[in-house]
């Protein structure tokens, strides 16, 4: 079953997406966290149930994360969403340090990829479906500029204000 809830944050109000799971800390694994007027962000749909009580963990660590306090999060996430290149270059965001960032094409290097597989990385970390806790704002451009983020170049900004990074 997908639940759903929102829960205020200083980018703006976040829509959580869920799946139930028997191993998840909390019951739930997160699917979805979309920002206000996000590229791609996940719209409530028929069928889906609010429930707030099931995000509990996953909003206090949100809380947590955006009070300075967190650097870390311990959030089960739904398995199945993107193609193996997408879940691949995803699992290498989240070796990205908090407090750090790291560019496009480093993280092609790390990967294996070909400077020309740049690009295809680039729309792989567009389409990640858990901003913020997928540490996608932590790939900045070559020359250290902030580019390409679904969620806005100024939330972007922010988290990594955040993060002191």
């Amino acid at each position: 079953m997908t639940v759903y809830t929102t829960i205020d944050s200083p980018l703006g109000e976040l829509l959580l997406v869920g799946e139930e799971s028997a191993t998840a800390t909390g019951g739930t694994a997160l699917t979805s966290l979309s920002l206000p007027g996000q590229k791609g962000g996940a719209v409530v749909l028929d069928g889906w149930t609010r429930d707030e009580e099931a995000f509990e963990t996953i909003a206090a660590q949100l809380r947590s994360y955006f009070s300075g306090n967190l650097t870390h999060f311990d959030i089960e996430y739904s398995t199945g969403a993107g193609t193996e290149f997408q879940r691949k270059v995803w699992d290498a965001l989240d070796t990205v340090p908090y407090g750090t960032t790291t560019t496009y094409g480093r993280l092609a290097e790390q990967l294996g990829l070909s400077r020309a597989a740049v690009r295809a990385l680039g729309t792989a970390i567009g389409r990640n479906p858990l901003l913020v806790v997928r540490p996608c704002h932590r790939v900045i451009g070559a020359d250290g500029s902030l580019t390409g983020y679904a969620g806005g170049l100024e939330s972007k900004r922010r988290l990594l204000d955040l993060e002191s990074a």
